[in-house]
């Protein structure tokens, strides 16, 4: 198995450190406002490679933080008048609301910024006492960037570049180097605040992550995630921190940052105004819709939004839903043949082969279609419909992508009772007949297709 790593630029062998366990960290979202398709694809995509990890049998912990403190949490709150605590918390439950109704299931523990202050604190109290981190009195601690001579060597970015991407609680015009970046912040009495040694005050952004994952695992892990905007200054400034605390590197062995969601070719964020929330898009759509549309394309490139790509989506599952729901009714008196045996197996081989390879989604949904294509003009018998349908359930069980209480949705005795007869009035060659009792089962919600092996019903 290969995965592309941001740190060495290349496909790399997968080996985790410990043999099938692993630990998994993505950074999690900022609770300030609703999250939007951005956040979905990122989550989405971490959440079936955390599941197909599993599926291939290795044991993944997977950490996410959620940031629930900082200056766009605390101006949101003085907008509205409550406290960042409180508008925070009722933000984070619509996150975790949201995540849910998507389907993502795979985390194994959300951490909470604020439940962490000890061990952020400790991190800045050991990067003060081996020298990384200085006081400006009146305003906070910072990282000394100058001190940590492989900064820049993730993002490819010099500590010279490191200018363009301050933050504003990052902004100091005492700082040492334009590119240092602020550890704990001294706060104002209006502003949350926890006593240190240091001084009473808050933690930056970047700290956080690392005190998070230091906890859990240790000063090194196996795989970091997160979106590709994060790679420089937050992703580069985890590095610093990290390996200036412990003294070892690599902080981690794996970095995969996803690609960006865009709107008409513009990313799709907040502050610009132009995202769509994810509980406004499920209301129009299932949330098997935004899997697929997220697993279909590669997790490392942008992807962009359109109600014309929803149109395609929509066609491809319904074929991936009447190919199973013809599955159901195979040709009992069919036995086993050798080459539909052989499609079988190479079509499951095929499909993870694609998997192992970077994660390659794309080429595995064009495994999928291509063996569809094929079996959708052969005959199967019982045996053989029944080890496909359960390989879907388990590509299902990785990617999410198939409504199966929909495909195995109880069909009334009326609707039987009217296809059959439909079926007698075709056999007649009735057809007037046959087309009024057709529209007699849509009027109730159901469609009845025609196969070599009868009729197939599904719900509308």
């Amino acid at each position: 198995m290969k995965i592309y790593n941001t740190l060495s630029g290349k496909k790399d062998l997968f080996k985790p450190s410990k043999g099938k366990q692993i630990n998994l960290f993505v950074c999690g979202p900022t609770v300030y406002d609703y999250s939007h398709l951005g956040h979905a694809k990122l989550f989405i995509t971490f959440d079936i490679f955390v599941k197909y990890l599993r599926q291939r049998g290795f044991n993944v912990f997977y950490l996410q933080n959620i940031t629930d403190l900082d200056d766009k949490i605390i101006a949101r709150a003085r907008e509205k008048g409550v406290s960042p605590k409180d508008l925070a918390l009722a933000f984070e439950k619509e996150y975790l609301k949201d995540m849910k109704s998507l389907g993502i299931n795979s985390v194994s523990k959300y951490a909470k910024a604020t439940n962490y202050i000890k061990e952020i604190i400790s991190q800045v109290e050991r990067l003060q006492d081996k020298g990384f981190a200085y006081k400006i009195e009146e305003d906070g601690i910072y990282f000394n960037i100058s001190k940590f001579p492989r900064y820049g060597k993730l993002s490819g970015r010099t500590a010279l570049d490191a200018e363009d991407a301050v933050s504003r609680i990052d902004y100091s015009k005492d700082k040492k180097n334009r590119g240092d970046f602020c550890l704990w912040k001294f706060s104002s009495e209006y502003e949350p605040s926890w006593p240190a040694p240091f001084g009473k005050g808050r933690p930056g952004w970047h700290i956080e992550d690392t005190a998070i994952t230091e906890k859990f695992f240790g000063p090194q892990y196996d795989i970091h995630g997160g979106a590709i905007e994060l790679l420089f200054p937050h992703h580069e400034a985890e590095v610093s921190q990290m390996e200036s605390v412990s003294g070892k590197k690599p902080m981690v062995k794996y970095w995969m940052h996803v690609g960006v969601l865009t709107v008409n070719h513009t990313k799709m964020s907040k502050s610009l105004g132009n995202f769509i929330t994810i509980n406004d898009f499920l209301k129009r759509c299932p949330a098997n819709y935004l899997r697929f549309f997220v697993a279909k394309n590669s997790w490392r490139s942008p992807v962009d939004y359109s109600e014309s790509a929803l149109i395609e989506i929509r066609s491809a599952v319904d074929k991936i839903e009447e190919f199973l729901r013809k599955l159901q009714i195979p040709n009992s008196k069919l036995q086993i043949k050798s080459q539909n045996a052989k499609l079988i197996k190479k079509f499951k081989a095929d499909f993870y082969k694609e998997l192992d390879d970077d994660f390659n989604t794309p080429k595995a949904f064009g495994v999928m279609f291509e063996f569809i294509k094929k079996a959708n003009e052969m005959d199967f018998s019982k045996k053989e419909a029944f080890e496909i349908y359960k390989f879907f359930e388990e590509i299902n069980e990785i990617f999410g992508i198939i409504d199966f209480k929909k495909i195995n949705k109880t069909i009334p005795a009326e609707i039987k009772k009217l296809a059959k007869a439909r079926e007698q009035f075709r056999k007649n060659k009735e057809w007037q007949k046959a087309d009024e009792v057709r529209l007699q089962i849509e009027k109730q919600g159901f469609l009845v297709q025609d196969s070599e092996n009868g009729p197939v019903i599904r719900s509308i």
